[in-house]
């Protein structure tokens, strides 16, 4: 079990296939997405990672985060999400996640806050089909109809579906699928829609019902392998360089 990642959601745009068709997709940003703490078995009782993602002035943030953020010598961060991990799948404190953290094609399953809709009635916030359009029936055609029972309860139960506050709770969608990351550009587009506003944070793991596929980078995704990685070439490239700007002087 790998950690996710902390996202911010951008919009909904499309992406066209080789064979002309589109696919609508929701474009996922991470902002800094970084490593701010663990949770160790011997210390915690569980492994764990936090991973925080966006810049927070250092003014606006608790004195006890400051000193968390300061241990971990890293920026203070807008959102900071836990996620549970394998005993083999730690990464070191102060790490950047990468957009390659998922592989296209891979299923994810996301979390966020809903949109906040005020106070709506029975039939938009449950899907009831209302009463019926004749029959006696004359101004409560969206009413919820009867809500408890004779004399015996004599009482309306807890969470029975009625008006009230819609939106603005935690969703979680399984099984979106990854069409496209950028790495540079610090993208993810997942295939349809994803619950948040605009401008919200997102949470991004793999998915609990389908198998992670064996391409995906374990423990993660992470930039600072990357610029190893291009640094490695760029010093293996160096002595060819140098070899062939010798045999152009010799000619």
């Amino acid at each position: 079990m790998r950690t996710g990642v902390v996202a911010k959601k951008l919009g909904m745009s499309r992406v066209f296939q080789d064979d002309g068709s589109h696919v609508p997709v929701t474009v996922l940003q991470l902002d800094g997405c970084q490593v701010v703490g663990q949770r160790t078995l011997d210390r915690d009782g569980y492994t764990a990672l936090q991973v925080g993602a966006g810049a927070r002035k250092a003014k606006r943030t608790s004195k006890a985060m400051r000193g968390h953020y300061a241990k971990a010598k890293v920026e203070p961060r807008a959102k900071v999400v836990e996620f549970r991990v394998a005993d083999d799948m730690m990464v070191d404190v102060g790490a950047e996640l990468s957009a390659e953290h998922f592989v296209p094609g891979q299923k994810v399953d996301v979390a966020a806050t809903s949109i906040g809709k005020g106070f709506a009635g029975a039939m938009k916030r449950w899907n009831f089909g209302g009463l019926r359009a004749t029959h006696g029936v004359s101004v409560s055609h969206r009413s919820h109809g009867s809500t408890g029972n004779r004399q015996d309860p004599g009482k309306v139960f807890k969470n029975k579906k009625m008006a009230g506050h819609y939106g603005a709770e935690r969703i979680t969608t399984q099984n979106l699928e990854v069409v496209r990351v950028d790495a540079e550009e610090g993208l993810i587009l997942l295939k349809g829609s994803v619950p948040g506003s605009e401008g919200a944070w997102v949470e991004i793991r793999d998915a609990v019902k389908v198998a992670m596929p064996d391409d995906a980078p374990k423990p993660a995704g992470l930039k600072v392998e990357k610029k190893a990685d291009e640094a490695a070439e760029a010093n293996a490239d160096a002595p060819k360089a140098e070899a062939a700007e010798s045999n152009g002087d010799a000619s």
